[in-house]
C-alpha cells in the first residue's frame, strides 16, 4: 500500500460545505478515507464531488459558534482523522473593535478547535488507537495583519496549541500538525483576485508567481494524515507559494 493512501480511514472535516474544507474533504476521500463533512450548511456540494471521484462520504450539520458542539461527536464512530477548518474573520480598525466580535472569532477559531481535538483525543487515547488531526492556521499564524485583531490571535492561538498538543500526545500515536495556507483562490479572496492593483501586488511579493489553488493545501492534509508523515509532529507547514520566505 503506497505511505500516501488513506484506505481504512474515517475523517471528520469542519466547514466542509465550500472552499478549502471542501477541497480537503474530496482529497481525504480520493485517498481512500471515509468522509463526514462537517458544517452549519449543507455539504451536498462536496458529497457530490466525493461520489464523482469514487469515495465516500456523508454530512453532520453542526455549528462551532458552540464550541462545545463536537463532545459528543467522535465516542464509538472510528475516526482517526480530524481536520479542523471552520472559521470566521471580522474586520475593523483594532480602535474600534467590538467585544462581540471578538468573542465570535475566538470562539469558533480557536476554543472550538481546542475541544474538538481534546473530544478527539479523548476517544482514541481510551482505545489506544493513532490519529492523525490537521489545524488550519494561516499566514496571520506568523504575521499580523491590519483590521482582523481577532482573527490574528485566533490563528497565533491555533499555531501555538498545535505544538502543545503534539508535545503531549505523539507518544500517544496521535500526530497533531497544522497548515498555514497563503493566498488561495477562492471566494474569500475574490474582491483581491478582481482588484487588478492589489492583485498585481500580491502576486509580485509571491516567488511562485500565482494564487494557489484549494487543491494544494488538500494535498498537503492528504501528506500529514498519512502514514508519510508519521514522525512530522507539531508542525505549523506553510503552503504560500514562498511568501514566508521572500
Amino acid at each position: 500500500m503506497s505511505p500516501f493512501s488513506l484506505e481504512g480511514r474515517k475523517a471528520l472535516v469542519t466547514g466542509a460545505n465550500t472552499g478549502l474544507g471542501q477541497a480537503i474533504a474530496v482529497g481525504l476521500a480520493q485517498a481512500g478515507a471515509e468522509v463526514v463533512c462537517a458544517a452549519r450548511r449543507s455539504t451536498e456540494e462536496t458529497l457530490s464531488q466525493i461520489a464523482a471521484a469514487g469515495g465516500k462520504g456523508s454530512e453532520l450539520l453542526i455549528d462551532f459558534a458552540d464550541p462545545m458542539a463536537a463532545k459528543d461527536v467522535f465516542a464509538g464512530q472510528g475516526y482517526d482523522i480530524l481536520i479542523n477548518n471552520a472559521g470566521i474573520i471580522r474586520r475593523a480598525d483594532a480602535v474600534e473593535f467590538g467585544e462581540a466580535d471578538w468573542d465570535d472569532v475566538m470562539d469558533v477559531n480557536l476554543k472550538a478547535v481546542f475541544f474538538n481535538c481534546q473530544a478527539f483525543a479523548k476517544e482514541l487515547i481510551a482505545l489506544g488507537k493513532p490519529g492523525s488531526i490537521v489545524n488550519i492556521a494561516s499566514l496571520l499564524s506568523f504575521q499580523g495583519g491590519i483590521r482582523v485583531p481577532s482573527y490574528t490571535a485566533s490563528k497565533h492561538g491555533v499555531a501555538g496549541l498545535t505544538k502543545l498538543m503534539a508535545n503531549e500526545w505523539a507518544a500517544k500515536g496521535i500526530n497533531v500538525n497544522a497548515i498555514a495556507p497563503g493566498y488561495i483562490e477562492t471566494n474569500n479572496t475574490e474582491a483581491l483576485r478582481n482588484d487588478p492593483d492589489r492583485s498585481r501586488s500580491i502576486l509580485e511579493r509571491i516567488p511562485a508567481g500565482r494564487w494557489g489553488r484549494s487543491e494544494d493545501i488538500a494535498g498537503t492534509a492528504v501528506y500529514l494524515c498519512s502514514a508519510a508523515a508519521s514522525y512530522v509532529h507539531g508542525a505549523v507547514l506553510n503552503v504560500d507559494g514562498g511568501w514566508l520566505a521572500r
